[in-house]
């Protein structure tokens, strides 16, 4: 199976950007959306031979997340179940036969870290509900989780020791996660390669220089390693801030 995640920051600019003929290209067997930034009724995409599953924040123009799959799963759910972190539009979790496939944004901390101390009520709350369903059958997670988990996963560790994405709490509770059960898959495949990014500032000339920072991922059950045979991040796709990340996996 051949699945994509990308945060397209804002939807709506990236089908102006050539959307469409990347995601008619890729092919993928389930393909996913960060910070779409719209509300119901706002946009119409013809994706032909997909199930389209949306996810709306309740503020406009903010966070919602997507997922478009060829095969119908047997059910569908949104956000993690918890009223107080369900108003965004971060969590949308596929069922399938032989495991789940869960599509997250992860809450930004935002400047001077302050939302930081929600941030680390969120990764509590999502590690929990992620490992509840771990223990049902095997878990994909793919998404913005807004973390460089490793001063490998960024340009500049030094400097942005206390950047909102690399502060000791959000590095730690990705490691929590992992611990729960689950592989960094691109890591996982190559842990030692350098200077590959997801995300890079609008600012400073940062993609062009590659200033960038890894934090869109795919995230699976341990149990699930045997059967990973790749983990890609597609640098080279324009239309937004992020770039798309994929997995190959045999399921």
């Amino acid at each position: 199976m051949k699945m994509i995640s990308w945060n397209v920051n804002g939807l709506r600019a990236a089908v102006g950007k050539g959307f469409m003929e990347y995601f008619n290209a890729v092919d993928a067997d389930i393909f996913s959306l960060q910070e779409t930034k719209l509300q119901e009724g706002q946009i119409e995409l013809n994706t032909e031979g997909y199930f389209q599953y949306w996810n709306y924040a309740q503020k406009k123009g903010y966070s919602g997340v997507a997922a478009f799959t060829k095969k119908e799963p047997l059910s569908v759910f949104y956000g993690i179940g918890i009223a107080e972190h369900d108003l965004e539009g971060r969590v949308i979790t596929l069922e399938f036969e032989e495991f789940y496939h869960i599509t997250v944004y992860t809450p930004n901390s935002q400047q001077e870290n302050a939302r930081l101390a929600y941030r680390m009520e969120w990764e509590d709350a999502f590690r929990g509900y992620v490992s509840a369903l771990d223990q049902e059958k095997p878990v994909i997670i793919c998404g913005d989780l807004n973390v460089a988990h490793n001063e490998i996963d960024l340009k500049n560790p030094t400097s942005n020791r206390r950047s909102a994405g690399f502060t000791d709490e959000e590095r730690g509770r990705f490691t929590e996660l992992l611990g729960a059960g689950f592989i960094d898959t691109f890591r996982f495949l190559y842990p030692d390669t350098v200077g590959v990014y997801s995300w890079w500032s609008y600012r400073f000339s940062a993609r062009k220089n590659n200033a960038g920072w890894r934090i869109d991922y795919y995230v699976v059950s341990q149990r699930l390693r045997e059967k990973l045979i790749d983990a890609k991040i597609h640098s080279s796709i324009m239309g937004s801030d992020h770039c798309p990340v994929e997995l190959e996996i045999q399921l």
